[in-house]
């Protein structure tokens, strides 16, 4: 079996962070419900990746599997493939637990869930609050950062960071805590660089991770007028030629000095996601790369966009309703699980 070596990176609280991670996140289908269907698919694909020397698993609360995530992470340590401590593990805690006390009510569910003693990161997914009936709670993400800091003074957490926060949340976080950030997860890709954004957190020693590296370039992960690069752009095809490279392993290595979170259910991309690092983009390629950057963002959420605390332009177009499916629900394959 193939195995790969994943640099790591040092966080503000000095511990270490593998820079390419496996994403448990499986989209939505047509109707906006998370594709639960996939979580077979899951199990074996993140069974794989933990074989061949994935160490960096990103779940949530969200995501609904984080039971599978446990029962995967929990036979691997049994079976003796890994240790619990090389392995970093965040998830997130959703937005209709944002009150200082109800953090920890998350954290220890999702503990139980994943049947862990301590995760290595929790997350505010989303800085915007929501009640299980929808209604904008208009909760300070400060309130919601004093929670963090009571689990990980607890122990029940090594790390906490954030998602989705924008630089001006971020620097009234920075003005108002007593533990700085270790990471902001954001969407980043070659649409999408967030260079302020990247920028600020870097300057303030916040490692920033990011999701949907892909954007849109994966057919069906976008509207047909989404703009390139797609996975046949001549551009990128040409680069990766070069490179004697996939066009989206030339997109993950782009990603230079980020953490990266791809998410796939097929072994083959998993083991293609992480044979990244033994080659270097050279500044001229990089310089073209760059010129795909045009703020197209994949991740809108635009139900929130009149929320309190949304943390991005409004998106033009038609307000989206508020899918049901992000309100209230139980975990696990069967949706079964508390």
């Amino acid at each position: 079996m193939a195995k790969v070596s994943i640099p790591t990176v040092t966080l503000n609280n000095g511990g270490k962070l593998p820079v390419l991670g496996y994403g448990t996140w499986l989209g939505f289908d047509e109707k906006l419900d998370p594709r639960i269907f996939d979580v077979p698919k899951l199990i074996e694909t993140l069974s794989y990746a933990i074989d061949i020397g994935y160490r960096h698993i990103d779940t949530a609360h969200f995501y609904r599997v984080e039971p599978e995530v446990g029962q995967v992470v929990n036979e691997k340590i049994k079976l003796g493939i890994v240790k619990r401590d090389e392995l970093f593990i965040t998830t997130k805690v959703w937005q209709n637990y944002h009150r200082e006390a109800d953090v920890e009510v998350s954290v220890r569910a999702s503990l139980k869930r994943l049947n862990l003693d301590y995760l290595d990161q929790v997350l505010i997914h989303w800085p915007v609050s929501v009640s299980e009936n929808g209604v904008d709670e208009k909760i300070d993400y400060l309130e919601t950062w004093r929670g963090f800091e009571s689990v990980l003074a607890k122990g029940l957490t090594k790390s906490i960071g954030v998602s989705n926060f924008n630089v001006d949340q971020l620097r009234r976080l920075l003005a108002n805590c007593k533990v700085i950030p270790a990471t902001n997860q954001i969407e980043v890709n070659l649409n999408l660089g967030q260079n302020e954004l990247v920028e600020y957190c870097q300057s303030h020693n916040i490692v920033v991770v990011a999701y949907s590296p892909f954007g849109t370039m994966v057919p069906g992960q976008g509207p047909p007028d989404s703009p390139e690069p797609k996975l046949n752009n001549p551009t990128l095809v040409a680069i990766a030629k070069k490179y004697g490279k996939t066009v989206t392993q030339i997109t993950l290595r782009y990603l230079r000095g980020l953490v990266s979170i791809p998410k796939t259910v097929t072994k083959a991309r998993v083991l293609e996601n992480a044979t990244i690092f033994d080659f270097i983009i050279d500044d001229d390629d990089v310089k073209t790369l760059a010129q795909f950057n045009n703020g197209y963002r994949t991740v809108t959420s635009n139900f929130y966009q009149d929320y309190e605390n949304y943390p991005f332009e409004k998106p033009s177009g038609e307000k989206q309703q508020l899918p049901s499916s992000f309100l209230k629900w139980k975990n696990g394959v069967n949706g079964d699980i508390e």
